[in-house]
């Protein structure tokens, strides 16, 4: 049974292996084609408009393009604006596969049948029983493990064998010197650490203070930014949940009825309040679990003599929810914990210490704080916890009633005057200021129901009752100031801050100039920075993999690893803000490093130049085909299959 499991693991594994492998094929393929420039695209067009593209005379429809996309995603959710793309680069690499199909015939370059047959032989044993091929098994193994056909297969196969082929000629003898290595290693270890001035726009906006004569300028050339949204004003008639609360009482009728009703809540039974130390034995051996109980035991000594239980839990205790709060578990009811805990917690007198108590936990040390034995709660006890319910249940009630009687009225007449209903219902009345859909309505606040009924009254129309934090809430539309373009007086604040926002892009870059331009004429780093009032900081070492917080990473600051130390960069524009740094050192690598590195650098630099040897090779088959008149691409096709996609 075991070797059977193996086996239908190894031939799992298997499957994985080739499935990934031709996945793998088709995105490193694409990757490769939509990198070299002008393969889609730039091509003579075919004459049948199903035809997306042809390679010496060898035609791909787009039928065949949206088959294989469809049977590539169909156990997958691909989001919709992926799926052009996914289209194209899908294309590309049917292209790419018939350009080399081409070069292979003008080559003599061939996948064999032995080859084919040696690897499906090597990839699925089991469709060879006794070393006879079985058709059946092949087939069932192939549609179970890839779902794919038996053709669409072995052509993914044979395409991914003969590329291999290709990139095993081309890349063949590749190799990378011990020069090259440690040159790779000297820049990917070598380290600066940088004396750094960093200046913000964002620190610099509320120094910037605007002429008046400037704000106007500023805003009549960005006058179009600046709209003013349409506006409305209400008065409403609201039923103000916290006054109905303050003028309802509550007599102990309700609450001795509420208390009998839910007399079960009231019941308590027999607890304890403990503290404990814990020291687990759980996974211990025989004699570790001696050791635990000697420490448990000094530590007992201690409590017992009169030491303070809170601060000995907080030492030596190993219950992590307990140990902060000094070995505190709260008030713990029967059959809560383990018999042998509970036996002791409900026995012990109150303020004593236990002796040692074994668990499957470990060693515990309990102290009893206090007992209580099981009873039901008096009314009187519990009155002050029953009232603020009570008197919820009894305000949100009374609330909905009227409520209810307030929509009825709206429902007679919408045209009512709102102060009337105020009276009837004893209402407050009050009125919200201007506000657009996005601004609060004052007192009601900012619900959207709220605002959505106030931009769709008519003048003298009253809403029905609105559900609100507040309370309950009648709306009828004061005033409507229409959308329009807004003058600087009331846009004034905003105008103010994005010219603030503007301006101190330009005086960060000014600040950043000045500042590289003193330290280039020989001044002390920090003075010149002091003198402009800029901070300088010092960063920790980094490597070109690294960064420095707040400011960029390694990569942004590539050029500080072609500085010498004590020179100075010109200002560089960092995001929004702008930097000026000085080199303080310069770290070369640990030499001890190179033979720890130098395998894995090695082999990254052949891998890069076989990719980059390959890609070469591409690109030439790529143009040869093409100005040979051997690859054409019908761009009409294409925006269709992209689009439709």
């Amino acid at each position: 049974m075991l070797k059977s499991i193996q086996q239908r693991d190894l031939d799992r594994n298997r499957w994985i292996k080739i499935t990934m492998t031709v996945i793998l094929v088709v995105i490193c393929v694409s990757m490769v084609v939509t990198l070299v420039p002008g393969l889609v695209g730039g091509a003579v067009g075919t004459s049948n408009p199903d035809t997306i593209a042809s390679v010496a005379g060898q035609d791909i429809s787009l039928v065949d393009v949206e088959r294989q996309l469809n049977q590539m995603t169909q156990n997958q959710s691909v989001p919709a604006m992926l799926k052009g793309l996914y289209a194209k680069q899908l294309l590309d690499q049917m292209v790419f596969q018939d350009a080399l199909t081409v070069e292979a015939t003008r080559l003599g370059i061939s996948v064999t049948p032995e080859e084919e047959s040696a690897r499906i032989k090597e990839i699925l044993p089991n469709a060879w029983a006794g070393g006879v091929w079985q058709k059946d098994a092949y087939a069932n193994a192939v549609q179970a493990g890839t779902g794919m056909s038996v053709d669409q297969f072995e052509k993914a196969l044979h395409d991914e064998m003969l590329t291999q082929k290709f990139r095993s000629i081309i890349t063949a003898g590749i190799s990378v010197g011990t020069d090259d290595v440690l040159k790779e290693f000297q820049r990917r270890n070598e380290k600066v650490k940088i004396q750094y001035a960093l200046v913000k726009p964002t620190d610099l906006a509320s120094t910037i203070h605007p002429s008046d004569a400037e704000l106007a300028a500023y805003f009549a050339k960005n006058a179009g930014k600046y709209q003013i949204p349409e506006k409305r004003s209400g008065r409403y008639a609201l039923l103000d949940l916290a006054k109905l609360r303050a003028n309802t009482q509550v007599g102990d009728d309700l609450l001795r009825n509420y208390f009998n009703q839910n007399i079960d809540a009231y019941k308590v039974q027999n607890r304890a309040h403990v503290e404990h130390i814990l020291f687990k034995t759980v996974g211990k051996t025989d004699a570790e679990v001696a050791e635990i109980r000697q420490k448990a035991e000094d530590v007992l000594k201690q409590a017992k003599k009169g030491g303070n239980f809170e601060d000995l839990a907080k030492k030596y205790s190993e219950d992590d929810a307990s140990k902060p709060k000094g070995g505190d578990l709260g008030w713990i009811v029967e059959g809560q914990t383990v018999p042998a805990f509970q036996q002791v917690a409900f026995s012990e007198p109150k303020g004593a210490v236990s002796d040692l108590v074994k668990t499957e936990y470990g060693f515990h040390i309990i102290k009893v704080l206090d007992r209580e034995t099981a009873h039901t709660k008096s009314f009187e006890e519990v009155r002050d916890s029953i009232l603020p319910m009570v008197l919820d249940d009894k305000v949100n009630a009374e609330a909905t009633d009227i409520s209810n009687q307030m929509a009825s009225a709206v429902r007679q007449s919408d045209r009512q005057p709102l102060d009337d209903l105020a009276k009837k219902f004893n209402l407050e009345v009050g009125e919200t200021a201007p506000a657009s859909t996005t601004e609060p309505l004052g007192k009601l606040g900012n619900s959207p129901d709220l605002h959505e009924t106030l931009f769709e009254l008519h003048q003298g129309e009253l809403s029905q009752p609105l559900r609100l934090d507040s309370g309950y809430a009648i709306l009828t539309l004061k005033d409507i100031a229409p959308a329009h373009q807004a003058a600087l007086a009331e846009v004034h604040d905003r105008v103010v801050a994005d010219y603030q926002a503007e301006k101190s892009l330009d005086v960060a870059k000014s600040k950043a100039d000045d500042l590289a331009k003193l330290v280039a004429g020989g001044q002390d780093f920090e003075k010149a920075a002091k003198s402009l009032g800029v901070d300088v900081k010092t960063s920790d070492a980094f490597a070109r993999n690294g960064s420095v917080p707040d400011v960029g990473t390694g990569q942004q600051l590539g050029e500080a690893f072609r500085m010498s130390v004590g020179q100075a960069s010109k200002a560089t524009q960092m995001g929004s803000n702008w930097l000026v740094y000085k080199i303080a050192e310069h770290d070369a690598p640990n030499p001890e490093d190179f033979a720890k590195q130098s395998k894995d650098i090695q082999h990254q630099l052949v891998q890069s130049k076989q990719e980059a040897a390959f890609s070469a090779f591409h690109t030439a088959l790529v143009d040869r085909l093409k100005s040979e008149g051997k690859l054409s691409i019908n761009e009409e096709a294409v925006k269709r299959l992209t689009s439709s996609t």
